[in-house]
């Protein structure tokens, strides 16, 4: 299991003209394949009256990291001049958990393979370096349902670690809790002691 991995740290964009072609890159930090595939879409009808639309993604598709699916197309343009020179910026740099899309306005003159080649990179590796790369831990989400009587022990307890969590009140409490994976058993067993095994829990 890798302890850390790259990715990025917000959601950005970069922007400039070659040749009268204006490029956007769109980085965003992304959990899961859905997500990336999600932000690719809102991109997509976002920009919708752009001549073209490149998606990349590199996403850990398990909390251990062991399977990474990657991601591209060039949405139109020349075979492996979009798609796949965005997603070697995210290859070499390592970096994982991160959606990136470039949008092109084409300006009426042809880059060629080259200089698309050299505008896709730059694109990401501009959006990339404006997000800003962060070693991040590998997380898992655990849910945790409680009568009212133990939400505030639960509470307490997620708070005290500062772990990221959003709390559900209806007719019992369920706290959603993103929590690293290598301390995500050293949790459970604290909630389950502290709430004397009345807490039912859920890994996502």
């Amino acid at each position: 299991m890798t302890d850390t991995y790259a990715t990025i740290a917000e959601a950005a964009t970069a922007e400039f003209v070659v040749q009268g072609s204006e490029f956007i890159g769109h980085a965003r930090p992304v959990e899961s394949v859905p997500d990336a595939e999600s932000f690719v879409d809102a991109i997509r009808e976002e920009y919708a009256d752009a001549t073209h639309n490149v998606p990349a993604y590199r996403v850990r598709a398990d909390a251990d990291g062991d399977f990474l699916r990657e991601y591209s197309s060039d949405n139109g343009e020349p075979s492996s001049s979009a798609g796949k020179p965005a997603l070697n910026v995210l290859a070499r740099r390592e970096i994982e958990n991160c959606a990136v899309v470039v949008t092109r306005y084409y300006g009426g003159t042809n880059l060629g393979v080259g200089g698309l080649v050299r505008a896709y990179s730059r694109a990401v590796k501009e959006a990339v370096d404006a997000a800003g790369v962060v070693e991040e831990r590998p997380h898992e989400r655990v849910s945790i349902t409680v009568e009212y009587d133990d939400s505030g022990t639960v509470r307490g307890i997620i708070e005290s670690e500062g772990y990221e969590f959003d709390a559900d009140y209806q007719a019992e409490v369920t706290f959603a809790v993103r929590v690293p994976v290598a301390a995500a058993d050293a949790f459970r067993d604290r909630i389950r002691s502290a709430t004397s095994g009345r807490a039912e829990l859920e890994s996502e």
